[in-house]
């Protein structure tokens, strides 16, 4: 029997259209000094300004003057490439100082930098879970997809919590053997629900029940805190949690990730984890973007306090023109459609006809039902960019009758 290999993979794509869950990637072109506005270039070659409603870049630090004048200095100083792993030849000076100031950041022993957040999650999770003893790892039910790959990874026995559940996860923790080496993975700010963990609750039953605990920071760090530590630093809480993982791609404005900790476990990590050593090294203009951006998050408020107010003011015009968004404590805003296909529909109208970018929320990032847009007000959108897209949203609710919608 032939197969046609093309056609399976051709008929997956289709059955991806007609659930309205296919993908399409928005081709834009940034421009220096002007975030949140970009080009956006169709599919005809048209080109035209748009304003972006869905960037991780929450404090514009991918455009901040001294972060490009570092990364311009170290291409002039270093070159372009890292030239090898960080086993072999590719630790950079620029990496033992980016590693030191992370330390600082989160008033840990150590830190060690990957080349994404996915990668540090998969690689730190894995590496902890294979070097314990037949762990048991309690994970949050919302945790990333680099979460339940890094716990996956690592072949340990999973327990799944429900969402921010602290009775759940007592029960759970209840049921374990006394003597189990325990692990409680789990984030910060979650980013599709928009809503902040109860952090020292968790570290409470840490405590009772003899757990590590794992925290990713993701969308926090630089954005919560005195420094930008994040959540954890924000409820004075870095001295409670055992490993912190974060990255450089969100209010850093850059790319990378990292994960700080006590001297042993990031030495195991660098030791032990192959995502980590089988990796070619982040080049010098990225660690060198990175340091200046965390070093002048960690003096500067000024990018967080205007973020805040923005989120704060977008999520009080939402409410006042009744559109339904998930109100959790931080600076992320869900809105919710719960169609796959209107919620398609509804960005693509805004992108045509509004000059708006927001990309939709749909399975598998979402539940089925619960398709959404991921509002994000960063530090650079002004209290008119904020009005204009209320107003927006506020017509395409209406004319869609998405609400009935999804009363009905």
């Amino acid at each position: 029997m032939m197969h046609n290999y093309n056609k399976i993979f051709e008929q997956h794509l289709h059955d991806l259209k007609q659930e309205g869950h296919y993908r399409v990637f928005a081709t834009l072109e940034r421009q220096s000094g002007n975030f949140p506005h970009a080009y956006y270039h169709d599919e005809n070659g048209t080109r035209k300004q748009v304003t972006i409603w869905c960037s991780n870049d929450y404090l514009g630090m991918g455009q901040n003057k001294s972060v490009q004048q570092a990364m311009h200095d170290a291409i002039d100083q270093y070159g372009a490439g890292a030239g090898g792993t960080r086993n072999i030849s590719g630790t950079q000076k620029l990496h033992c100082d980016l590693e030191a100031s992370l330390a600082d950041l989160h008033s840990k022993e150590s830190a060690i930098t990957f080349t994404s957040g996915y990668t540090a999650n998969v690689g730190a999770l894995s590496t902890l879970i294979n070097l314990l003893d037949n762990p048991i790892v309690f994970s949050d039910a919302l945790n990333h997809a680099s979460m339940i790959h890094g716990i996956r990874s690592g072949n340990a026995q999973k327990r799944i919590f429900n969402h921010n559940d602290l009775a759940h996860l007592e029960a759970l923790l209840k049921e374990a053997p006394i003597d189990a080496q325990k692990i409680i993975a789990f984030e910060s700010v979650y980013s599709m629900e928009g809503d902040i963990a109860p952090i020292k609750e968790i570290c409470d039953l840490a405590d009772k029940y003899n757990a590590m605990t794992y925290l990713d920071e993701v969308h926090a760090v630089g954005l919560y805190g005195s420094n930008g530590g994040g959540i954890a630093q924000m409820r004075g809480l870095l001295d409670r949690i055992d490993i912190i993982e974060g990255t450089f791609g969100k209010a850093y404005g850059l790319m990378g990730g990292f994960v700080t900790g006590t001297q042993a476990m990031i030495d195991a990590i660098r030791s032990f984890s192959s995502s980590f050593i089988f990796t070619t090294a982040l080049p010098p203009a990225i660690l060198a973007g990175a340091l200046a951006s965390v070093e002048h998050l960690k003096v500067s408020e000024i990018e967080r306090k205007t973020a805040h107010i923005n989120a704060r003011y977008l999520k009080d015009a939402l409410e006042e023109n009744d559109l339904p968004y998930l109100q959790g404590d931080s600076h992320i805003v869900p809105l919710i459609v719960g169609d796959a296909v209107c919620c398609k529909a509804v960005t693509d109208i805004l992108l045509n006809d509004y000059d708006i970018y927001v990309q939709p929320i749909n399975y598998p990032t979402v539940p089925k039902g619960t398709e959404r847009m991921r509002l994000t007000a960063t530090a650079a959108h002004t209290k008119d960019d904020i009005d204009k897209m209320v107003s927006a949203l506020t017509e395409l609710y209406q004319e869609h009758r998405i609400l009935e919608r999804m009363a009905g």
